[in-house]
């Protein structure tokens, strides 16, 4: 089986900063892209930030310039700083990945697989 565990969720006053860690582990063959998104109650979950297996990355327009996503292939862990943080980006953050695992001897499986979900809380 594969899983994702996140950590390094928190309570912060505006304007500081949290780094959260996604590691994957289990029966991986490769792992495509990786990704943060947030959702808060009543709300769609939303993409904040994107990264390809090549390292291109993509951002939600309201995090470009303060959140910076990265990826550690080696450990198979996705990484998303998070700086000037703001009341707004108060959310719960789930890890997303597009993971080739093993399934059996002779085949693979592509799918997709979430974190359990960090809460972000900033406070003014």
């Amino acid at each position: 089986q594969v899983q994702l565990v996140e950590s390094g969720g928190g309570l912060v006053q505006a304007g500081g900063s949290l780094r959260l860690s996604c590691a994957a582990s289990g029966r991986i063959f490769s792992i495509n892209d990786m990704g943060w998104y947030r959702q808060v109650p009543g709300k769609q979950r939303e993409l904040v930030a994107a990264i390809t297996s090549g390292g291109s990355t993509n951002y939600a327009d309201s995090v470009k310039g303060r959140f910076t996503i990265s990826r550690d292939s080696a450990k198979n862990t996705v990484y998303l700083q998070m700086n000037s943080l703001k009341p707004e980006d108060t959310a719960v953050y789930y890890c997303h990945a597009e993971i080739l695992a093993v399934t059996t001897s002779i085949s693979l499986g592509l799918n997709d697989y979430w974190g359990q979900g960090s809460q972000v809380t900033v406070s003014s």
